[in-house]
């Protein structure tokens, strides 16, 4: 399955890694003709025909710092990170929701992209080794320490997240958090840890989420997560049997859907409704997604 119609992935900008290395070439962008994303925070400014809202550099504060997102043609594009901005790792505004749902699929992508590397530059302003200042670097791509008996080099951070549907006899395992909605049930997932492959995490995780053993893990799909800047890693897998142990402290129920129930649910979502059995995730994530390439394959 290819990334085609996953939100945040998509975007239509030239990464250009080799102008981030060239300070003569990014100065040389840095003219009236660049555009400056427009954001409140960390949530994406709109036109009224909902686009994303572009200003020039002038519209940056003096004491921003400006982040190279890529080209648009021979224009740069630039994200700033105004001195006062703390970042975050809370739910994001309600109002990302909302953009969500209008933004095409190059402009969702774009700005997932800058949420992520304005909201890491924000939170390391300062060296994890030695608490020194931290400088931008690369364009944005890269923060270097100040201190001279340090300077070690800081890049921004991507949290892999395995997230996995798991089978039996043509049945799917899906579970749902405390905080999902009532009647929302999706594919289990966890965070890649040190040390672990990606089919060593989706095995531990169901096996400590669900009690179940599992096999035969393969990649299907992934999707950038920009809250803060998660990529998940969307997989698959067989269990050889349907007795769960569900742990409580993850999950507030997991249990087994038949092909029928998922199929009826995808269909309500699409809707914008609840199916019988359960809701289903939006197209929005790459739960979605996975779903409706399992039913694909049936």
């Amino acid at each position: 399955m290819s990334g085609a119609g996953i939100a945040f992935a998509g975007s239509k900008l030239d990464r250009a890694d080799n102008v981030r290395s060239n300070p003569e070439q990014l100065a040389a962008l840095q003219t009236w003709r660049a555009r400056l994303l427009r954001l409140d925070g960390l949530t994406p400014l709109l036109t009224p025909e909902g686009g994303l809202e572009w200003g020039t550099l002038a519209d940056a504060a003096p004491d921003s710092d400006l982040v190279f997102l890529g080209l648009d043609g021979d224009r740069g594009c630039f994200a700033e990170v105004p001195a006062p901005l703390g970042g975050s790792v809370a739910p994001p505004d309600p109002r990302v929701w909302q953009a969500m749902m209008v933004l095409d699929a190059a402009d969702l992508a774009t700005y997932g992209g800058a949420r992520s590397l304005v909201d890491w530059h924000a939170r390391h302003r300062f060296c994890a080794r030695c608490g020194a200042p931290t400088l931008l670097a690369k364009g944005g791509w890269q923060r270097n320490c100040t201190n001279d008996a340090c300077k070690a080099e800081h890049f921004p951070r991507v949290d892999p997240v395995t997230i996995m549907l798991v089978e039996h006899q043509d049945n799917l395992l899906l579970g749902r958090q405390p905080r999902f909605p009532a009647g929302n049930y999706s594919a289990l997932a966890g965070f890649v840890e040190p040390g672990e492959a990606i089919e060593e995490a989706v095995a531990r995780e169901v096996l400590e989420e669900a009690g179940v053993r599992v096999r035969d893990v393969r990649y299907v799909a992934s999707q950038p997560w920009p809250f803060p800047s998660s990529l998940m890693i969307g997989c698959h897998a067989m269990a050889d049997s349907a007795d769960l142990t569900i742990d409580r402290t993850e999950l507030e129920d997991a249990r087994w859907f038949t092909r029928a129930e998922v199929a009826e649910a995808v269909a309500a979502a699409d809707r914008g409704e609840a199916g019988q059995a359960f809701r289903a995730p939006t197209r929005t994530a790459v739960a979605n997604h996975l779903l409706r390439w399992w039913l694909a394959q049936g």
